[in-house]
């Protein structure tokens, strides 16, 4: 170490102002000074191993951001898998929510034909009564119509109105999902 500093000293007390142009390998020669100062430099860093240091630390720095990555990648994954889930939930509910309403505008229209034909067998069995009973007879037939035509339309609005209020919540929760995965890759 003593022989070190004294190196050190020894050429910092060589400055450009005692160099002078002579002989390559005499401290008169600034080039030579300034190549004994670079050895001298490197073989402080290499004595106190900051190289080794310098490796160390990239070293690490390289495995914190290769771990960062990895991490990265799993949650994207996690994201992709979540968001196919919920897609394929959305695509079976709405598969479901079609279906209901296809099943409801056929029960509806099933039910009008229904409703057709009573009305028409009530109006036929009737029409062989008196004719004071016709009026009574008609006003009782439009009253089923309307009676089985609005409970009809009800339970119809019912089912279709509870499919979207699923098929809705369902869009909620994937907008939600989305959102909490954003905010855990940033």
């Amino acid at each position: 170490m003593r022989n070190t500093l004294a190196l050190i000293l020894t050429v910092g007390a060589a400055s450009p102002a005692f160099a002078a142009s002579g002989p390559f390998f005499s401290l008169g020669n600034t080039d030579f000074v300034v190549l004994l100062g670079f050895i001298v430099f490197i073989a402080v860093l290499f004595y106190f191993k900051v190289p080794g240091l310098i490796g160390g630390a990239l070293d690490n720095r390289a495995a914190g951001i290769k771990s960062e990555l990895d991490e990265a990648r799993a949650l994207h994954e996690e994201a992709r898998s979540l968001l196919a889930s919920y897609e394929r939930k959305q695509r079976e509910v709405q598969t479901q929510a079609d279906a209901i309403v296809a099943a409801a505008k056929d029960d509806a229209a099933l039910a009008a034909e229904q409703a057709k034909a009573d009305l028409e067998k009530s109006i036929a069995r009737r029409l062989a009564a008196a004719q004071d009973q016709i009026a009574s007879a008609e006003a009782s037939a439009v009253k089923d119509v309307r009676d089985q035509a609005i409970t009809v339309a009800v339970s119809a609005a019912n089912a279709v109105l509870a499919k979207q209020m699923t098929a809705t919540q369902a869009n909620k929760l994937i907008d939600a999902a989305i959102a909490d995965v954003g905010e855990k890759l940033h």
